[in-house]
């Protein structure tokens, strides 16, 4: 992999030519330190491929490569600028914590580029140089070479390496500064929460359903004090005990008030199974022990390549309903419902979101303007601090998609612009919910803190002048 290329050795011979003849190089921007802000995350694009800097196979350990990748924003694509001084920096992984680093203090052209724990060595350190058009250059201490990904390859997972600076445009970055997402809002009271879905109640208060043993309840006046308002099945949920494994701990239940009832759609399986089904309950008050059993909806097999579980109750503009739902395996999936029973209507499964068997769950659609939002969670649930949950989205015009991200990418082919991740103390965001309100739209989720327990997250939803939602 280190040989040399012959386009790489004439480049390289006719800038020796120019350095014996006297001539020198023109460079063709200026030669000055990038203003970096080192509290900041950021994504490193490359001019030539315009992948990004990422830890190959989201790896935490020394000596693991780096690579080129697509732009997905995933913590093992975010770097930290740390000061060492003297004009130079450590780029710090956020996903790992741990520093691109030269293997071995090598200073070889076509040396390995991997991580390394922070020694605030040399060869850990680089120099941020402007070129032209909004590039830099990223010059190491120890060899004087640059960061590059090797003979200009535009494919995933392409190397990266350092090589003498020839100004390439495979050699140069673009600094890309990642939005600082808010905290969750303030909320007071009994705020442990996973998986939350909520809904108003015509009182103009509201009821919240979330994952826990016979499905848990809380309730607000104001959404900023919760009480515990106990379990939607009191006497036990016996007829889900052939997905759980006699487990009465229910899954990611959608809440939805309309035309005078509740609706409750919810997941009963075991992790990593998808023997799952989603069943449905009514109740006229929403109140603990009210809820009746209507009986299962959708269940997934070990035969089949998806997976019945994160339910969403969608009513289309045309009044039509439907319910997304899945996870992991082969993607979000959708069917059309019956009205009049909360049921299917037919045996058609739709397929509109999906990251080739990769990590995307608990699917959310919300109608604004003249769109729909799919929203979903990307990456790991469930591990307290650890989790990497985070949230994204895509629009279509049509229920059913085609949904597509910001950049255009379908989210059937993995697409989705993140509307939230984790930063600071705040692990995790996900299994999000969108509720309108008299003062705007507010996204609920949950979220994960230091000591690994699950919090209710609220903040209102914003909406760009291109019609995407942020969060403030």
């Amino acid at each position: 992999m280190n040989a040399r290329s012959p386009v790489r050795g004439a480049l390289a011979s006719a800038l020796t030519l120019l350095l014996a003849l006297g001539l020198g190089l023109v460079l063709t921007g200026p030669a000055r330190a990038a203003t970096i802000d080192t509290n900041a995350s950021y994504v490193l694009v490359n001019r030539n491929s315009g992948k990004v800097l990422d830890v190959y196979n989201w790896a935490t350990n020394d000596g693991a490569p780096l690579v080129q990748y697509s732009r997905n924003d995933g913590a093992w694509q975010q770097w930290q600028f740390v000061d060492s001084g003297g004009g130079y920096y450590r780029l710090k992984s956020r996903h790992s914590g741990k520093v691109v680093d030269i293997s071995g203090r090598s200073t070889a052209d076509g040396a390995d580029v991997i991580q390394y724990t922070d020694k605030n060595a040399t060869n850990q350190q680089f120099r941020v140089v402007d070129t032209d058009s909004g590039y830099v250059k990223l010059i190491n201490r120890n060899s004087g070479k640059a960061l590059e990904v090797w003979e200009w390859s535009t494919a995933d997972a392409g190397r990266i390496s350092q090589y003498t600076d020839l100004n390439g445009a495979n050699q140069q970055w673009q600094l890309v500064k990642l939005v600082a997402y808010p905290d969750p809002g303030y909320v007071t009271g009994d705020v442990g929460a996973h998986d939350p879905e909520v809904t108003k109640k015509p009182d103009g208060s509201y009821l919240l359903a979330y994952t826990g043993d016979n499905i848990a309840l809380k309730t607000s006046t104001d959404r900023t004090a919760w009480r515990n308002a106990g379990v939607a099945f009191p006497g036990g949920a016996s007829w889900t005990h052939a997905y759980t494994n006699g487990s009465n701990t229910l899954w990611a239940p959608d809440i939805t008030y309309l035309n005078g009832r509740y609706y409750m759609y919810y997941a009963a399986s075991t992790f990593g199974s998808n023997h799952s089904g989603i069943f449905l309950a009514t109740s006229t008050t929403g109140a603990s022990g009210s809820w009746t059993n209507q009986g299962l909806v959708i269940e997934s097999n070990t035969s089949d390549n998806w997976n019945a579980i994160d339910p969403n109750l969608v009513v289309d503009d045309q009044g039509r309903w439907w319910l997304d739902f899945g996870s992991f395996w082969s993607g979000i999936k959708m069917v059309q419902l019956d009205p009049a029973t909360g049921k299917r209507l037919n045996n058609t499964v739709l397929s509109i979101s999906g990251r080739n068997g990769g990590a995307t769950e608990a699917p959310f659609i919300y109608r604004h303007g003249g769109y729909y939002y799919q929203f979903v969670s990307f990456d790991l649930c469930c591990k307290g601090a650890s989790s990497t949950y985070r949230i994204m989205v895509g629009r279509s015009t049509s229920v059913t998609g085609p949904y597509v991200d910001r950049n255009g990418t379908a989210m059937t082919s993995g697409g989705g612009t993140q509307v939230l991740a984790g930063h600071g103390s705040i692990h995790g965001p996900g299994h999000q919910a969108v509720l309108a309100d008299n003062d705007g739209d507010i996204l609920f989720y949950h979220w994960y803190a230091d000591d690994g327990s699950s919090r209710l997250g609220i903040n209102k939803l914003g909406w760009d002048s291109a019609g995407w939602p942020y969060v403030y």
